[in-house]
C-alpha cells in the first residue's frame, strides 16, 4: 500500500462522527424520559388504549437507543445514567397502570408479583446505597425480562391475559434481577453495560 492510500485510509478511520449521531442515544433516552408524565397520566386517568400505545413507543425507544449506542460504539456514562432512569420511571409507571386498570390480574397474581417487585426495588436501593446511583448495568438477560415484560403489557391491554407469556416473561424478569443482585456484591465500584455476571467473573479471573 502507498503512503497515500494509507494515509486516505487513516483519514477515513480517525473522521470523527456528526454530532447528531454522537447525541443521538441520549437524544431518544431523553424524549422518553419527557414522555413519562404523559404516561402516568394515562395511567391515572385510566386510559388504557393511549396508555398502551405511549407505553409501545417507550419500548421502541429503548430498543432502538440502545441498539444505536452499541452499533455505533457511542455508550457513555452519561447515556448509561439517563437510559437507566428512563426505564426505572416507565417501569415503575407501567407497574401503576397495571394496578389502575387491570387490578383482577394484579389480584391472581399477587405472591408472584410481589416477589418480582421485591427483586426490582431491592436491587435499585442496593445501588443506590453502594454506588449512590441506579445501577446502569444494562445486562442481556435484563434487557430480554425487560423486552419480554412489554409484550406481555401490551398483549394484556390489546389482547387479554395470556397464561404463557406471563410466566416466561415473570421467569426472566426474576432471574434478571436476581443477577443483578450477584453483581451488586461483586462490583465495588459503578460500571455501566456490564453484559452480565459471567463476563463480571471472566473479567475479574483476568
Amino acid at each position: 500500500m502507498s503512503a497515500t492510500s494509507a494515509g486516505r485510509v487513516a483519514t477515513v478511520e480517525t473522521r470523527p462522527r456528526p454530532r447528531a449521531l454522537v447525541l443521538l442515544p441520549n437524544i431518544i433516552s431523553a424524549c422518553r424520559l419527557a414522555a413519562t408524565p404523559v404516561l402516568l397520566y394515562t395511567a391515572i386517568a385510566r386510559r388504557p388504549l393511549f396508555f398502551a400505545w405511549l407505553l409501545l413507543a417507550c419500548l421502541l425507544s429503548d430498543i432502538a437507543d440502545g441498539l444505536i449506542a452499541r452499533t455505533f460504539q457511542l455508550q457513555s456514562r452519561i447515556g448509561a445514567a439517563l437510559d437507566s432512569t428512563a426505564d426505572f420511571l416507565v417501569t415503575i409507571i407501567a407497574g401503576v397502570g397495571i394496578v389502575r386498570m387491570q387490578w383482577r390480574f394484579v389480584v391472581d397474581h399477587a405472591w408472584q408479583l410481589e416477589l418480582l417487585l421485591g427483586l426490582f426495588l431491592g436491587e435499585v436501593a442496593i445501588s443506590l446505597w453502594r454506588y449512590h446511583r441506579l445501577s446502569s448495568f444494562h445486562t442481556y438477560l435484563v434487557r430480554l425480562g425487560a423486552y419480554a415484560q412489554g409484550v406481555f403489557f401490551l398483549s394484556l391491554f390489546f389482547w387479554g391475559y395470556q397464561a404463557w407469556l406471563y410466566y416466561v416473561m415473570w421467569v426472566i424478569a426474576c432471574l434478571g434481577h436476581a443477577e443483578e443482585w450477584v453483581i451488586l456484591a461483586l462490583l465495588p465500584e459503578w460500571t455501566h453495560d456490564v453484559r452480565g455476571l459471567y463476563w463480571v467473573l471472566k473479567a475479574r479471573r483476568s
